[in-house]
């Protein structure tokens, strides 16, 4: 179906011309063999087609403003899918983005505008004292900015980091337990998710953000927040947005399995490693997150374009 397409531009940044390149591995059909032997076996993104034909990856830029305006192009893109899946709460929810340019400043959403009618001019630069200092001249959320900046500084390889008020994130949170390793997409969840045990009401002050940062340790992506929600992060928009997908449906199918009441049967540590190497990565979960973006995009009639 064609699409006409048209530019979001950010305020006082030109469109820049240079296009990424993109990653590609060589296609290999892993043999079945026992979940003992996943070094031999491909991992990640070689190993999720076949055919004869390599998978493409995340593109890779040498302009850090065109890597720039593909974020916020995307970012926007995650903010549409949340909204199209209910994870709206009033003015609860944030998703933020390192900026590439001066990597000490982030992006994030405006306060107020709802998840799904926002473009990438929407988004609002702030520094580390929580100006706003480029893009859309608006307020943010007091309580995301608290939170993101923390993880921000804390963790390096964060570029990227989604919280939203979603219903089956918020019911789980109140058991203030890590979700079960009960089917194969929770194997992504293996060794990344911890729980924040503590509960400060609305992150207003910076040491709750700084709390909920330490609460990821140094390699987690995903925070189980007691009676507030979840949070994921990555390296990338796509990968954070993914797995707060992946999570949010991931604690609704949890929620199912107690309220029947039977016995559960885990999956053992060896199998939930040897999917976590092939599902867990972060040039596959940066895939995974392509066709919900992708049917954004072409949902939104040219006001979203994809940077190709």
């Amino acid at each position: 179906m064609a699409t006409t397409t048209t530019t979001a531009t950010v305020e006082q940044l030109p469109r820049p011309k240079p296009k990424p390149t993109r990653n590609e591995e060589p296609t290999v059909s892993p043999e079945q063999q026992p979940a003992q032997d996943v070094k031999s076996q491909p991992q990640g993104l070689a190993a999720c087609g076949t055919g004869g034909y390599p998978v493409a990856g995340m593109p890779t830029f040498q302009d850090p403003y065109a890597k720039r305006q593909w974020q916020l192009e995307h970012m926007a893109a995650a903010f549409r899918v949340f909204a199209r899946k209910g994870y709206t709460e009033g003015t609860a929810g944030h998703i933020s983005v390192r900026d590439p340019v001066d990597p000490s400043t982030f992006w994030i959403n405006p306060l107020g505008a709802h998840f799904g009618m926002l473009k990438a001019s929407d988004m609002v630069q702030v520094n580390e004292e929580g100006s706003v200092i480029g893009g859309n001249k608006v307020a943010v959320n007091a309580a995301g900015f608290m939170i993101h900046s923390a993880l921000h500084k804390a963790r390096p390889d964060i570029n990227a980091a989604c919280h939203a008020h979603s219903p089956a994130g918020k019911a789980w949170s109140t058991f203030g337990r890590p979700i079960d390793i009960i089917n194969q997409d929770s194997c992504t969840f293996r060794g990344i998710q911890h729980v924040y045990e503590s509960f400060g009401g609305v992150v207003l002050e910076a040491e709750e953000g700084e709390r909920i940062a330490a609460a990821l340790g140094e390699q987690g992506r995903v925070a189980i927040l007691q009676n507030h929600g979840i949070l994921t992060a990555g390296g990338t928009v796509d990968e954070a947005a993914y797995l707060f997908t992946l999570m949010e449906r991931t604690c609704e199918v949890q929620l199912m399995v107690e309220a029947a009441g039977l016995p559960k049967t885990l999956i053992g540590d060896k199998e939930a490693e040897y999917t976590a190497r092939v599902n867990a990565d972060p040039d596959t979960l940066y895939a995974e997150f392509q066709p919900d973006l992708k049917f954004e995009v072409w949902k939104s009639n040219g006001e979203l374009k994809e940077f190709l």
